[in-house]
């Protein structure tokens, strides 16, 4: 009689169908139990801390002490010094892609892994290039719909994809996931219970 491996199951604090799509997709099981957790940044607030902060209280906010896994994640869209949250109406989703235009900007996700043990916190940055827009192609994809609860008004996936030049990083932490460093954490906490 060998010893029995425990494993943890993985719960996923969020209610983002994208997250949802990634982990299936990578074939980790996982189940999904979400809380409300209120998005605002702190004053003088770093980026990297935010998504940090934020994947930590989705994750603790669903925590229930078991023999789990809690996975929170939130991810946001830096351009120079500002945080481009999910856009109020397409005024805004229009300004937004106006401004990256041309320009590169900075997706951070921040996850926190909160298991029997203590917790996880990590964060990772990817860097997207986006094509020059003219203000029809901006108004186009604006009209979709698809900018509209999406961090920073786009989904790369989506049809958003033929406007990106380039990129730097892990491209499903763009989605809402780096999904390798997230893999990675589960096998060491896997061996650590085993």
């Amino acid at each position: 009689m060998g010893h029995q491996v425990v494993r943890l199951s993985l719960v996923l604090a969020s209610q983002s169908p994208r997250r949802r799509e990634l982990l299936a997709t990578a074939g980790i099981p996982f189940t999904v139990r979400v809380a409300d957790v209120q998005e605002i940044r702190a004053p003088g607030e770093p980026p990297d801390s935010y998504a940090r902060r934020l994947a930590r209280a989705k994750a603790e906010s669903v925590w229930e002490g078991r023999d789990e896994i809690v996975l929170g994640a939130d991810t946001i869209v830096v351009l120079g010094q500002d945080v481009l949250e999910k856009p109020r109406d397409a005024a805004d989703a229009r300004l937004m892609l106006q401004r990256r235009a041309g320009r590169e900007h900075v997706v951070i996700t921040g996850i926190c892994l909160r298991h029997p043990g203590g917790v996880e916190i990590d964060s990772s940055a990817t860097r997207v290039r986006f094509s020059a827009l003219t203000a029809a192609e901006i108004d186009a994809y604006v009209g979709t719909g698809e900018p509209m609860d999406k961090a920073g008004a786009y989904a790369i996936q989506g049809l958003a994809s033929k406007f990106v030049e380039h990129i730097e990083g892990c491209y499903f932490n763009v989605i809402g996931l780096p999904l390798s460093r997230v893999y990675r954490y589960l096998k060491t906490l896997e061996k650590s219970v085993a």
